[in-house]
């Protein structure tokens, strides 16, 4: 049976971002970080080829990114180091760290930092979420802090230019 984090790409590569969402990373499995690299790399380079007239177009979000923008962000956060959370086979969550899904807004990632009961995520959750910001401010996207139910933080993540809807408020 296959679970999250084991998917395939349509390509049939087996490469998935890490969402936080998906199984345990293995921590002596070498080959992660490399695919991880060459999926970042892949992603600047669509960055050089979609974004040529811009002035740095590595600083802005390429139009594939704004399409996939859950994808985007979590490649970006794995990318910068930053690890991600994940769930065992029965939806326990077993690692603090990133988690990335889509907002209620279309085109918006909503990031949070989670862990197992008991782990302290939700006293760390600022400092981390701030670390999260600085790596995709750092490749141009929004990133604005939010509270949510009994007052955890969370970004929402927005390529640049795109319209908010008033009802939102940045803390």
């Amino acid at each position: 049976m296959q679970r999250k984090g084991d998917r395939v790409n349509a390509d049939g590569a087996g490469f998935e971002v890490a969402d936080g969402d998906g199984r345990p990373p293995v921590e002596t499995d070498p080959t992660r970080g490399t695919a991880v690299q060459a999926a970042f790399n892949g992603l600047l380079q669509i960055r050089r080829m979609m974004n040529a007239g811009a002035a740095d177009p590595l600083a802005v979000p390429a139009e594939w990114e704004r399409n996939q923008v859950v994808r985007a962000v979590a490649l970006a956060l794995e990318a910068a180091g930053i690890a991600p959370s994940a769930v065992d086979e029965d939806g326990q969550r077993v690692a603090t760290g990133y988690r990335v899904c889509a907002a209620d807004t279309h085109g918006v990632a909503r990031v949070e930092w989670l862990g197992p009961a008991g782990s302290g995520a939700a006293y760390a959750e600022q400092e981390e979420l701030r670390r999260c910001v600085v790596a995709l401010r750092r490749l141009g996207w929004e990133a604005l802090e939010y509270r949510g139910p009994r007052r955890r933080r969370y970004l929402e993540v927005e390529p640049p230019g795109r319209a908010r809807p008033e009802r939102l408020r940045p803390l």
